[in-house]
């Protein structure tokens, strides 16, 4: 699969991802929903909403895929 977030939307999802907590790909989707109105800066509301759209149109599966940061080993290459 491409690289389909920015660096950025990666950034904020980092925050607000609860893989652990459930259905990772709907948790974070409510997630970033309940958050956005308390997200004073235009620019930060942008990228919620762009993360948003992308993660509205895959599936669990592709989401549950995607491998957001290194594991630790990987770093020390």
């Amino acid at each position: 699969m491409p690289e389909i977030f920015t660096v950025e939307e990666i950034n904020l999802i980092a925050i607000f991802d609860r893989r652990d907590a459930g259905p990772a790909r709907s948790a974070l989707i409510a997630e970033l929903i309940d958050a956005m109105g308390d997200f004073d800066e235009e620019e930060l509301l942008e990228i919620a909403i762009s993360a948003l759209e992308k993660l509205s149109i895959m599936s669990d599966a592709d989401f549950a895929a995607i491998k957001f940061f290194p594991e630790y080993g990987e770093l020390e290459d």
